[in-house]
C-alpha cells in the first residue's frame, strides 16, 4: 500500500453513525428506528393487534349467525358482541362449528333486533364465573397476521486520490477518511429515504438482486386506507379525514408526510387568522403541527422533497423499523488495490425496512391538487 493511515487494516462498525445520520436526517427515514436483527433475506414480522377483536357476520337467519372458522374460534357461550356504529348489545348462546347463536341482552337505545349481513360484530367481554377453571377465558395467543419484507445490499465506495491525500486540505489521511466516510454516510441516509419510500420488494435468487419494499409498496393496493381529493387543495378538513380513517382502522396518526409545497399550502391555510401587533417584529404564517380533531393530539408536518407532490400520507409511525441483516450491519473496510494511487474503503451492508400494519397505521390521500395552482389559488383570495 503506497499510503497508510492509523485504521488501514481494521473493519469499522457504521451502524451506529448511520443510526445517528438517519435520526437527524429531516425526511422520512428519520421515522425508522432500529428494529431487531433479520436472520434471513426474507425477513418476517408478526403484525401487531392494534383493533379490539371482532367476527364479520356472512348470513343470519332467526338468531342464528354464520361466520368464519377463524371468527369462530374467537367465541365462547356468554361471550357479550356489540355491532360497528351501533349501541345493541348481544349475547353468545350457543357455538356450533361455524353457526353461532345469539341473542339480545340489552337494546342500549337501540332499534336493531338481531344482527345482519355483512354486519361487523365486535367482542366486547366474555363474564367468567367465580372460580373459573383452564379453557373458561378469552384464549389469547398470536392473532396478528404474518408480514415480511426482503434485504437489500447498500455499498458506497469512498476514495482518495494520491492527489487528494497530497493537496491535504482537511488534514492528515484519517480526517480525509473519516469526513469522506460521513459524506458516503449522508449520501447514504437519502438512498434509504428513497427506498422506504418507493422501493419494490424483490426476493434475491440466482441471477436476482435483493431489493426492499418502502411506503407505496406496502401502502397501497387492496385493503389500505386511500382518500380521493380529487384535484383539490389540501386542507385540514381532508387530513382529518384521513386521520379519522387511521384511528378508525387501529391506528394513531401522528404525522403528516407531503412535499413542501403542500406544506406550504397547509401552513397558507391559517395566514388569515395571524393578528400583526404593534409589538411584533416579526410576520409570517409557520404551520408546525395541526391538531387532530377527533382527539386533540397534534399531527406534525413532515415537508420531505422526494413525496410526490399530489400525494399526502397521515401516518402513524409505531409501526417504523429498520432492521440489518445479521452480521451484515453498515461496516468500512480497506478495499484498496495493490498498486492504487491512493486510498479506497468500501462501506457495504444488507438491510431492510419493517412495516407493521401498513394498512391500518397508513392512509394515502392522492390526486391533490398540484401545490403551485394551489398557492396562486391562495393568493387570489
Amino acid at each position: 500500500m503506497l499510503y497508510s493511515y492509523s485504521f488501514q487494516n481494521k473493519k469499522r462498525d457504521l451502524s451506529d453513525v448511520l443510526s445517528t445520520v438517519i435520526k437527524d436526517e429531516p425526511r422520512f427515514i428519520s421515522n425508522f428506528l432500529p428494529a431487531e436483527e433479520a436472520t434471513a433475506q426474507k425477513h418476517e414480522w408478526l403484525e401487531d393487534q392494534i383493533t379490539g377483536r371482532s367476527v364479520t357476520v356472512s348470513d343470519c337467519s332467526a338468531g342464528i349467525v354464520s361466520v368464519s372458522t377463524a371468527d369462530a374460534a374467537k367465541l365462547k357461550t356468554g361471550t357479550l358482541l356489540v355491532p360497528r356504529n351501533d349501541s345493541v348489545l348481544f349475547q353468545v348462546t350457543a357455538v356450533n362449528g361455524t353457526d353461532v347463536t345469539v341473542a339480545k341482552v340489552a337494546a342500549n337505545g337501540s332499534a336493531t333486533e338481531e344482527p345482519a349481513a355483512g354486519m361487523v360484530l365486535n367482542l366486547v367481554s366474555t363474564p367468567v364465573a367465580e372460580g373459573s377453571v383452564s379453557g373458561e377465558g378469552d384464549e389469547t395467543g398470536i392473532t396478528g397476521d404474518v408480514q415480511y419484507n426482503t434485504t437489500q445490499i447498500f455499498r458506497k465506495d469512498i476514495i482518495l486520490t494520491g492527489s487528494a491525500l497530497a493537496i491535504n486540505v482537511f488534514g492528515n489521511v484519517d480526517n480525509q477518511l473519516n469526513r469522506q466516510t460521513a459524506f458516503a454516510l449522508g449520501e447514504l441516509a437519502r438512498d434509504l429515504n428513497r427506498v422506504a419510500l418507493f422501493g419494490r420488494r424483490v426476493e434475491a435468487a440466482a441471477g436476482i438482486k435483493g431489493e426492499a419494499g418502502g411506503l407505496y409498496f406496502f401502502g397501497t393496493g387492496s385493503g389500505a386506507l386511500e382518500i380521493d381529493a380529487a384535484k383539490t387543495g389540501v386542507d385540514s378538513s381532508v387530513i382529518n379525514d384521513a386521520a379519522q380513517a387511521v384511528m378508525g382502522a387501529g391506528g394513531d396518526p401522528m404525522q403528516i408526510l407531503c412535499s413542501p409545497g403542500q406544506a406550504r399550502v397547509l401552513a397558507n391555510e391559517y395566514k388569515k387568522q395571524l393578528q400583526i401587533l404593534r409589538s411584533d417584529d416579526r410576520r409570517g404564517a409557520y404551520v408546525a403541527v395541526i391538531v387532530n380533531e377527533i382527539n386533540g393530539r397534534g399531527m406534525t408536518i413532515m415537508a420531505d422533497p422526494d413525496v410526490p407532490d399530489t400525494d399526502i400520507w397521515v401516518l402513524d409511525p409505531a409501526g417504523l423499523g429498520i432492521s440489518n441483516l445479521k452480521g451484515r450491519a453498515i461496516t468500512d473496510t480497506d478495499a484498496t488495490p495493490k498498486g492504487f494511487d491512493g486510498i479506497k474503503r468500501m462501506a457495504l451492508g444488507e438491510l431492510t425496512f419493517v412495516f407493521k400494519n401498513a394498512h391500518q397505521r397508513f392512509c394515502r390521500i392522492k390526486n391533490v391538487l398540484a401545490s403551485a395552482a394551489a398557492l396562486t389559488a391562495l393568493r387570489a383570495e
